[in-house]
């Protein structure tokens, strides 16, 4: 049997995690000294309502080696011999690192096995690694191998995109994901920087002026570029605002062609750190060679 997994960063809901058994490394977040575990020990509302009176940004660090190695080694007590697990972008974490460790942990403690494991670096962030796993589960579900889901990643990975704007600069430019220049520019003319991945960093693609003009650039950028072979679901996420997340869901209904499945999803407390409140995001699979 084939089991997913993933590090906490992939944000896919509670539902989504249960319905194909997903197995989750959560990430470590400092906040005032307190250790947490990522969506575990504190949930993404909690956060984001704390988050305006913190004085200090949350501190964040990859999962543990051990952590990985605990899901495959109690997944294999249920019959799982075949592991793939799709980590955050190796630009912006040590979490593909750590699986990669693990991976090798477990072939010296199992030197005669048949056991398969294969650790993907997405290239992604947030759900964009989340887009990845969803859609391995569907194909798994269509009876697909794991050599196949293997394949089927690491071909198409760098073509999930990725679109992100925020309301607030301040912890972007704090945790290193924008330039304090950047921010400065931003505040003063009140731009939305739309931010995409370039690789396996995040990058300003565009600015808009205000929301509205941010959640059009989503929607015609949106038509221009998703792959109808592959793009069946999108997925759009949000830090605390879920209303403009719906806002952007009915403007794809209404102004593009796409007729598969919107989820709508929450940012997690890792993401959400570097985030902060207003973000949301777009994700899907887009035409090659855009």
């Amino acid at each position: 049997m084939i089991k997913l997994m993933a590090d906490s960063t992939c944000d896919l809901s509670q539902e989504i995690v249960e319905r194909y058994n997903i197995g989750i490394a959560p990430l470590n977040i400092e906040i005032e000294g307190v250790n947490y575990r990522d969506k575990v020990d504190i949930t993404s509302d909690d956060f984001f309502k704390r988050l305006p009176d913190m004085e200090e940004l949350p501190k964040t660090g990859a999962p543990s080696p051990e952590a990985y190695l605990n899901i495959i080694e109690e997944a294999m007590t249920e019959g799982y011999s075949e592991f793939l697990c799709i980590c955050m972008s190796s630009g912006t974490s040590a979490s593909y690192q750590a699986a990669e460790i693990a991976r090798e942990a477990f072939y010296d403690k199992y030197e005669k096995t048949d056991v398969k494991i294969h650790v993907v670096d997405s290239w992604s962030m947030s759900h964009g690694s989340g887009w990845l796993i969803l859609k391995s589960a569907q194909l798994l579900e269509e009876g697909y191998t794991f050599e196949e889901l293997v394949a089927f990643n690491e071909t198409h990975k760098k073509r999930v995109k990725h679109f992100l704007c925020v309301e607030d600069l301040h912890n972007l430019t704090k945790s290193g994901r924008i330039s304090n220049t950047g921010a400065l520019i931003g505040s003063l003319l009140r731009v939305k920087p739309i931010m995409s991945m370039k690789d396996t960093k995040g990058a300003i693609v565009a600015k808009a002026r205000g929301t509205k003009k941010a959640l059009n650039y989503y929607v015609e950028e949106f038509q221009k570029r998703y792959d109808p072979e592959w793009t069946n679901f999108i997925i759009i996420g949000y830090s605390n605002d879920k209303s403009i997340a719906h806002e952007l869901k009915e403007k794809i209904k209404l102004k593009t062609d796409f007729l598969g499945d919107m989820h709508i999803m929450q940012m997690g407390v890792a993401v959400g750190t570097h985030v902060g409140l207003g973000g949301l995001s777009l994700f899907f699979m887009e035409k090659e060679n855009m």
